[in-house]
């Protein structure tokens, strides 16, 4: 290593934590704060999904995803994932990691807005949800030091969802 690099990695050693390091952190890991959340919650948002979209009045039971509905929003997040981070690493090494990264995260941002999505029958839900997801997932960096939380709340927040759901449309016996 060269005379320059040494010192830099020195004066980062001796630095003193302050507000900016936390600040980078939390930057860095919402990337993957959000992937995780993505793909950790929709195996819970599915139930729901099936029992708004799916439910035959007078069945014993709500409503699940057909299958093949169900392949394709599980599977559509993994097609977008792999697919923005062979385009977003190859554009970040054009136009820097930086820029890339604000882009990126504008795209997450609209896409994750956007999975709320739009529609009053069951097929262009379905459509519009994978299609948001794949994109959600497209933009989605490569950061893993938040997956832990991402993890949490992809659990949590559809428990408090179907909670709620259930409160104001109870499902018979």
């Amino acid at each position: 290593m060269g005379k320059e690099q040494v010192e830099v990695l020195n004066a980062l050693d001796a630095a003193k934590t302050q507000w900016y390091h936390f600040t980078a952190i939390i930057i860095a890991g919402m990337g993957f704060f959000t992937d995780a959340y993505d793909l950790f919650c929709i195996s819970l948002v599915t139930k729901l999904l099936g029992r708004i979209y799916y439910h035959v009045d007078g069945a014993a039971k709500p409503g699940p995803l057909p299958p093949n509905v169900s392949a394709a929003v599980n599977g559509v997040a993994f097609v977008g994932t792999l697919s923005g981070q062979l385009f977003f690493g190859w554009l970040g090494d054009k136009m820097g990691r930086k820029k890339v990264y604000g882009m990126t995260l504008v795209l997450m941002v609209i896409a994750s807005i956007s999975c709320l999505s739009f529609g009053r029958d069951a097929k262009t839900m379905m459509t519009t949800l994978c299609f948001f997801r794949f994109w959600l997932d497209f933009g989605i960096a490569a950061v893993f030091a938040m997956q832990g939380f991402g993890i949490l709340a992809g659990g949590v927040f559809p428990i408090i969802i179907a909670s709620l759901f259930k409160a104001k449309f109870d499902a018979p016996p």
